[in-house]
């Protein structure tokens, strides 16, 4: 039996995307969030390179790869803010570990799963944005948490809409 599960894990096994795609939704999701939050301040409650990070964890289920993979979407995103460099580098690479470890363990095609899991992890990489800014750097930052549960939400439900039109790719090739 225990074959049975091993064997039948391989099959849910990540599917490559192409090379290009690994490239290009990165550089669309944080372009889009520069572009858009500098004319839309409202669009900034939105993070597209968290959820970019946490589908490629997911799906692509190699904690290197996404921690990798979360560290360069964070550095980029930290390059065109007013943000320290290497904030938002080391709280998506935490993230994009964590994504692809879960991603690993469980089933993470299920819609309610994928909404509970963005919602968790849009959560944790603010707490974790808090951490490093306030603890580790010093630096006082305007905060609240019901603003956060919000983005939470937000985030989670546009992604699961997200996850869905990235699937599309996949199932392509």
């Amino acid at each position: 039996m225990p074959m049975l599960v091993a064997s039948s894990r391989r099959e849910v096994e990540a599917q490559p995307y192409p090379l290009f795609l690994y490239l290009i939704v990165p550089l669309v999701a944080i372009g889009l969030q520069s572009f858009v939050t500098l004319h839309f301040a409202r669009f900034a409650i939105l993070d597209l390179p968290l959820l970019v990070t946490i589908y490629f964890g997911i799906t692509g289920r190699n904690p290197i790869a996404a921690t990798f993979l979360g560290t360069v979407i964070g550095l980029a995103q930290d390059a065109l803010t007013h943000r320290p460099i290497g904030v938002s580098g080391i709280a998506k690479a935490v993230i994009g570990y964590l994504a692809a470890s879960l991603g690993v363990r469980i089933d993470t095609d299920n819609h309610l799963t994928r909404l509970l899991l963005g919602f968790a992890f849009t959560v944790l990489h603010a707490a974790m944005f808090l951490l490093i800014t306030q603890r580790l750097l010093g630096l006082e930052v305007g905060w609240s948490w019901l603003h956060e549960l919000i983005r939470g939400v937000v985030n989670s439900v546009v992604g699961v809409g997200l996850f869905a039109l990235l699937d599309l790719a996949r199932d392509s090739e």
